[in-house]
């Protein structure tokens, strides 16, 4: 009950109009807890009339909003306090003719595209099926259309012979009474950025969280976007390890070609175009995390993703049209792909996440990285000693001891920790000895 707001938690010293909006907020959203009696901080400050306030907030919250949350009393240190679990609502939620959503944990009114676009969803609508009123067939790129008849011979043989590009996208379910829907456009657009201007794949070089080195901003159709982000990522962030099979030369990426191509694939199709953030590629110097905004389903949990699990897109035309051309399978195994491809090449696995609205991917290089080193019971001092030898090849006695401020004899139960973890390996003798990562 303590602690700061956030995106599902809010705190309001007395009951108010405001808090109706709130509400609202919430059950548009993901749901949530509001605190009657609590100042910003979660302190408790003084509630009067609890007992009626328990009888009037249920009714005036259906009243007014047409739902009914879990209203209950509660105390802490000895203060009476109002605690309102508001359960997501399958419907739009309106307070006063205006719609609002939970962001962070602010309350944001929708207004315009924003709002017809909830509304859309709610419904039932998926965004991806919806007609785009202000695009016509002459717009869409139709070299992209003839790659992908090529690709889709295999799986969608009957347009082998189609020429009139229109019949193909009706046979997609692209269109409808002749007007295109708005995945023919992100899919086979030849500017879909006109439309949809955040449908682009954003890459960057980090050298930590907030130091960046060099940006590329991907346009194009998803088609293209896959394949030039592929190149640029190839060609201008990541390494490649040569090795030979016989006379054939082998470029292996640092990363596994086929689980990045993979995780961008799943990140375009499905993503919550609702949303207007841009897919997000990061290159770090150990690790790669590949962000897009959406949810998985309910029913589905990051951890499901390393094991067979049911294909739920969220957008089911964009992934019909990946499937037929051979980009994707239907049976939910793209994570468990990346996984393989990742164990492969000799790398830890992957990392899922689905927190706030955003799933992630995050590649190790290694797997002498943070989250690892942290369940191995390593100290701070001793994550920085890896990381140091990460960088440096290898560490001192005299070396750990000057970048961790700390006695001969600390750094050398320190060291022995790591040696018997089975992280760092000892070579040398008296004062050569150097301490190297296990390989």
């Amino acid at each position: 009950m303590t602690g700061e707001e956030t995106h599902n938690i809010e705190y309001k010293q007395q009951w108010s109009n405001d808090c109706l909006k709130v509400i609202s907020a919430m059950a548009n959203s993901n749901g949530g807890m509001l605190f009657i009696g609590l100042d910003d901080q979660g302190n408790p400050v003084e509630l009067k009339n609890t007992k009626k306030l328990l009888e009037d907030i249920p009714n005036t919250i259906r009243n007014r909003l047409n739902i009914l949350p879990m209203v209950e009393m509660d105390v802490k240190t000895g203060h009476k306090i109002i605690r309102i679990a508001i359960p997501p609502s399958s419907i739009p939620v309106s307070f006063n003719g205006k719609y609002y959503l939970r962001s962070g944990s602010t309350v944001q009114e929708l207004r315009g595209n924003e709002l017809a676009d909830f509304l859309l969803n709610k419904s039932g609508t998926p965004w991806d099926n919806c007609i785009e009123v202000h695009s016509i067939l002459k717009e869409l790129d139709h070299d992209t259309i003839n790659e992908f008849k090529r690709l889709a011979a295999d799986r969608l043989p009957e347009i082998g012979n189609e020429n009139d590009h229109s019949m193909i996208l009706d046979k997609l379910n692209l269109v409808d009474n002749k007007q295109i829907k708005r995945a023919a456009v992100l899919l086979f657009g030849s500017n879909p950025q006109r439309y949809y201007s955040h449908a682009v794949v954003k890459i960057g070089k980090f050298l930590n969280d907030t130091d960046v080195q060099t940006t590329d901003i991907v346009k194009g159709n998803l088609f293209q976007e896959v394949e030039k982000s592929l190149e640029i990522l190839r060609t201008k962030y990541l390494q490649s390890n040569i090795s030979y099979e016989g006379i054939h030369r082998r470029d292996i990426l640092e990363y596994p070609y086929e689980a990045l191509r993979e995780a961008i694939i799943n990140a375009l199709i499905h993503r919550d175009y609702h949303g207007f953030s841009q897919i997000q590629i990061r290159v770090y110097p150990d690790k790669m995390i590949i962000m897009n905004e959406g949810r998985l389903p309910p029913e589905i949990t990051a951890e499901d993703l390393k094991r067979n699990h049911l294909s739920k897109p969220r957008n089911k035309l964009l992934a019909d049209v990946f499937y037929f051309a051979g980009f994707i399978e239907a049976w939910g195994r793209g994570t468990l792909k990346i996984l393989e491809k990742c164990r492969d090449q000799g790398l830890p696995e992957p990392e899922f996440n689905n927190e706030h609205g955003v799933m992630t991917v995050i590649f190790y290089k290694t797997k002498w990285n943070e989250k690892t080193l942290k369940q191995l019971g390593l100290n701070e001092r001793q994550m920085k000693a890896v990381m140091y030898v990460k960088k440096n090849g290898k560490i001192t006695n005299r070396e750990y001891r000057e970048i961790n401020n700390i006695s001969d004899e600390g750094a050398r139960i320190d060291l022995n920790m790591m040696i018997k973890k089975d992280i760092l390996i000892q070579k040398g003798k008296g004062r050569s000895v150097q301490y190297v990562l296990i390989k």
